[in-house]
């Protein structure tokens, strides 16, 4: 066990961080399999003698630090931690609770926060660690009905790409995840939570727009499965690439290479991600496609 790379995955559960997790074991990795409801994690994650189950709730630094205790008790490192956890509160700002915007804050970003506080010294002592983070195309466009979570999802950029540079003197790299449209459990209605307030003026709005993103739950484009394959390929890298960006149309490209080298991943960082250099969107396009083909 003590070879073995240690991924610790919140929302563990459910959706995206199920085919994390599968894809760090197939990879073979051992895993901690994290979610508030541990009979749910474990009838999700594959049974194994490198998987460990813990109850996990981000939005509490309590028991995100018993989380991480529960980890090294057993495992005795992370070496990799993945902030997956996430919910959808949709619908016009105006028309969103006070209440709901808190929530969906508390849940994206304040709980990535939380959970990372509490490996953040796990790393430091072993000066080795990768912290990637989950965001979505909304942490880099904003879009109408949408308003809260890109509120989440931007903070959450910005505040990953300042920590990158605070703590990659310990030998502690980050990776920001920007998926569009993957066939996750995000648009269901254990994660989505529409808005409790009805306004006249957006009433016409509200009811083209909330049936167009309940149909789309489900039928979206693009694997996570595939996504989560990609994501290990990068993350297993000695320094792993900042942002990695998977579009939300994943066409073939005629300017695709076919390898997944360690060059080629390095143009997936992100526009904004470093000062001293700026990439192309394509850039972006051409790196989750090199990750996707061998992953298939």
């Amino acid at each position: 066990m003590a070879d073995k790379t240690v991924w610790f995955i919140t929302g563990a559960g459910r959706g995206m961080g199920v085919d994390i997790a599968e894809a760090a074991l197939a990879a073979g990795h051992a895993v901690v399999a994290t979610g508030r409801n541990t009979k749910a994690v474990a009838g999700a994650v594959s049974e194994a003698d490198d998987v460990l189950v813990v109850k996990l709730d981000i939005t509490s630094l309590v028991s995100a630090k018993a989380a991480v205790r529960a980890a090294i008790d057993h495992f005795g490192r992370i070496d990799v931690l993945v902030n997956n956890a996430g919910n959808f509160y949709a619908g016009f700002f105006e028309e969103l609770t006070e209440a709901q915007i808190e929530q969906q804050l508390t849940t994206g970003l304040v709980g990535p926060m939380n959970v990372t506080r509490a490996v953040l010294p796990v790393m430091r002592k072993q000066r080795s660690g990768k912290v990637v983070s989950i965001s979505s195309t909304a942490g880099i466009v904003g879009q109408e009905f949408c308003s809260a979570y890109a509120a989440s999802k931007f903070g959450l950029e910005g505040w990953m790409e300042s920590l990158r540079f605070e703590i990659e003197p310990f030998g502690i790299h980050t990776t920001i995840v920007e998926p569009g449209f993957f066939r996750t459990q995000l648009l269901t209605s254990e994660s989505t939570t529409y808005a409790d307030l009805s306004i006249d003026d957006y009433a016409e709005r509200t009811a083209q727009t909330r049936p167009a993103w309940e149909a789309m739950s489900g039928k979206q484009t693009n694997d996570p499965a595939k996504l989560a394959k990609a994501l290990v390929t990068v993350v297993d890298q000695e320094r792993p690439c900042v942002g990695l960006q998977a579009l939300m149309q994943l066409q073939p490209s005629s300017r695709r290479p076919t390898s997944c080298s360690r060059r080629s991943m390095r143009t997936a960082t992100s526009r904004r991600r470093s000062p001293s250099r700026s990439v192309e969107a394509s850039d972006y396009r051409l790196g989750i496609l090199r990750c996707l083909e061998e992953a298939q």
